[in-house]
């Protein structure tokens, strides 16, 4: 069985890499040639964002640098 404080840190490392990619989708919304496909990249900026604050409600000591 693997140790939970590996777990952890790779769960972290994934959690900063999906982090990092938030930008991408603000600069991908604020695109004006988007047209119909700009819902879909607010919709999972919305939901990435949920995502991020459910995290730091789990693991409050993790912060995006």
């Amino acid at each position: 069985m693997s140790n939970p404080e590996a777990i952890k840190e790779k769960f972290k490392e994934r959690f900063v890499a999906i982090a990092s990619k938030r930008e991408l989708l603000v600069q991908l919304s604020l695109n004006d040639n988007l047209g119909s496909l700009s819902i879909d990249v607010i919709q999972a900026l919305e939901e990435l964002d949920d995502l991020l604050i459910e995290i730091r409600k789990v693991f409050p000591d993790w912060q995006q640098d």
